[in-house]
């Protein structure tokens, strides 16, 4: 049975490290995961495009990938936006409700009036997400709409980001033959993927550990009351073990995801491993142990030190009811939530994508969380507005689309 194109949505995660496209289909159950490319990301710092052309190098391979895989043409994306010119802010607003009971265009006004923040020149909107209503003073209102009463409020969450960034981030995707649908907050989508319904409730920090940032989002009573942005991630602790032990970088990722731990108390005393030199020297052994006390976990308890202080900055120590969890690339290094734990002071857990069917296996990872979120919140938003984009399909025109873009990256 063929795949109709309104059921395929398409996230593309622009990481620092990767760059992940993910495809799936609406399905009466839910979510299918149908297609995934990943292709290695050598145009961001710090999660802002510093190269176009790499960038854009990276995202044709990887979607090439993700359409060979699932057989669809991708032309519209719900793309993952994150960096430290990411910020964000509570506002208000209030409103005469217009016939003594709340409707639709109520609620629209009302979220246009908090939205109406003052902004330099160079920032731009990505989300107003609503975190309570009061009608006529009654709080603790999810859902306003048919409540009647005389004045409306609404307490929102803003976030906004660098206008040039965001432009980048559009340009690379128009460059690709491909349309930004929405662009959407990493740790926001990675919430859609990792978090459940009661740990929103009783108040949860999410930590997205990526390559070049760590985001967090604060949720309490079901939305999200805070956001901010670290700029420290895993590449950081790639860095750090190349200048340590004196070897070039790629060997450097190499020794984190295959020896690194990020309790040094979890390794034998007598494990030794084998680092490759530089300028052609032989290769020497040492000890794990000590790349992971006094490498790997110094940094990663930096990192979570940040977080902490991030969190107390907020005022969101007592809110925390869940704890955290924590998820991206960065979190797959054995002890990360022990560690979590001794350093936040709250319990931690691993979060992993769930809620998605297909091939759920390959993407149960904490490196797919925003990617898989992505889609995730695409399929909400598409439910909320009844939208059907004519994004991917699969028609003829999708093979020599394919070889073009083949064709645009080897030349």
């Amino acid at each position: 049975m063929a795949r109709r194109s309104s059921d395929i949505i398409v996230g593309l995660d622009i990481g620092t490290t990767k760059i992940a496209a993910i495809v799936a289909e609406m399905v009466e159950s839910g979510l299918d995961v149908i297609g995934i490319g990943t292709h290695v990301s050598r145009g961001l710092k710090k999660g802002v495009i510093v190269n176009i052309d790499s960038t854009v190098a990276a995202i044709k391979q990887a979607v090439l990938e993700a359409e060979g895989m699932s057989g669809c043409e991708i032309s519209q994306v719900y793309v993952g936006i994150a960096g430290g010119h990411i910020k964000g802010v509570n506002s208000t607003g209030t409103v005469a409700i217009k016939d003594k009971e709340v409707r639709p265009s109520d609620v629209a006004k009302v979220l246009e009036l908090a939205r109406a923040i003052a902004l330099p020149v160079d920032r731009h909107v990505v989300h107003v997400l609503p975190q309570e209503y009061r009608v006529d003073g009654q709080d603790g209102v999810r859902e306003p709409l048919g409540m009647c009463g005389v004045r409306l409020e609404a307490r929102v969450h803003i976030v906004t980001a660098a206008a040039a960034a965001l432009q980048n981030i559009i340009k690379c995707c128009s460059r690709c033959d491909l349309e930004v649908v929405d662009t959407v907050l990493e740790p926001l989508a990675s919430g859609e993927a990792v978090l459940e319904r009661d740990e929103k409730d009783l108040g949860v920090a999410l930590v997205d550990i990526g390559g070049g940032t760590t985001d967090i989002a604060i949720f309490t009573e079901g939305s999200v009351a805070h956001t901010s942005v670290i700029p420290l991630g895993g590449h950081q602790l790639t860095s750090d073990i190349a200048f340590g032990l004196r070897t070039p970088p790629h060997e450097a990722e190499k020794i984190k995801h295959r020896w690194g731990c990020a309790l040094a108390s979890m390794v034998s005393a007598t494990e030794t491993i084998e680092v490759a030199s530089v300028g052609g020297r032989a290769p020497r052994v040492l000890s794990r142990q000590m790349l992971c006390r006094d490498i790997i976990q110094p940094r990663i308890e930096e990192i979570f030190s940040f977080v902490k202080a991030e969190i107390t900055r907020l005022g969101c120590e007592d809110m925390l009811a869940s704890g955290a969890v924590i998820t991206g690339g960065a979190t797959q290094l054995p002890g990360m939530a022990e560690l979590a734990e001794e350093v936040l002071g709250i319990p931690v857990r691993l979060g992993m994508p769930k809620g998605v069917g297909g091939l759920a296996d390959v993407v149960k990872s904490p490196a797919f969380s925003t990617g898989v979120g992505l889609v995730q919140y695409g399929a909400s938003q598409q439910s909320l507005t009844g939208r059907t984009p004519s994004a991917p399909s699969r028609n003829s025109g999708g093979i020599f689309s394919r070889l073009r873009r083949v064709l645009s990256t080897a030349f």
